[in-house]
């Protein structure tokens, strides 16, 4: 019997430390998954506080591109006095190109739709002016004002400039930053 009160005795000490090992435990870890997580959110916001104004930069520098493709924008910058209906035409289709291969790494802080939006724009514009030149009656004897005008024509006739869906989306998705 003394080996059976022994064992009793014994387990009346390692069962509470036991419990008391348990718990302790228990709380360390969930301690260290709560430090984790603060150290996380932490990193985020660091994460963030330098990021956010590279992605406001990148939505400016898109604003501004579509706003320089936007026909009437693009004509009054692109003079076309002085030139013919294919030099102008080749200005505007090499300007338009140039200005997106400028900013073709903006992507990577847009969604792929937004970016999808910029690259339809751009296409519209192109299939504007291109549609224009060959709409003109002689496109190689043609001045460039002509191709301007015929431009401007479609740009009145659309009544919807075909930039404009696009800068709405980009703008709409860069206020969501806030």
């Amino acid at each position: 019997m003394d080996t059976t009160a022994y064992i009793f005795d014994l387990l009346k000490i390692i069962l509470p430390a036991l419990l008391v090992a348990g718990s302790i435990f228990y709380l360390v870890q969930q301690y260290f998954e709560k430090e984790q997580q603060r150290r996380l959110i932490e990193l985020r916001l660091q994460s963030s506080k330098e990021v956010l104004p590279v992605r406001l930069q990148a939505y400016e520098r898109i604003i501004l591109f579509l706003e320089r493709i936007t026909p009437s924008n693009l004509l009054v910058r692109l003079s076309s006095a002085g030139q013919s209906a294919p030099d102008y035409h080749r200005l505007l289709l090499q300007e338009i190109r140039a200005e997106y291969e400028h900013n073709l790494s903006q992507q990577l802080y847009m969604s792929p739709e937004a970016w999808q939006q910029v690259k339809q724009a751009k296409e519209n514009v192109l299939t504007m002016i291109n549609q224009a030149y060959h709409g003109l009656p002689q496109p190689q004897q043609a001045r460039g004002t002509e191709l301007a005008k015929r431009v401007l024509e479609t740009v009145i006739a659309n009544e919807v400039d075909p930039t404009t869906q696009a800068l709405n989306v980009v703008k709409h998705e860069a206020t969501g930053l806030f």
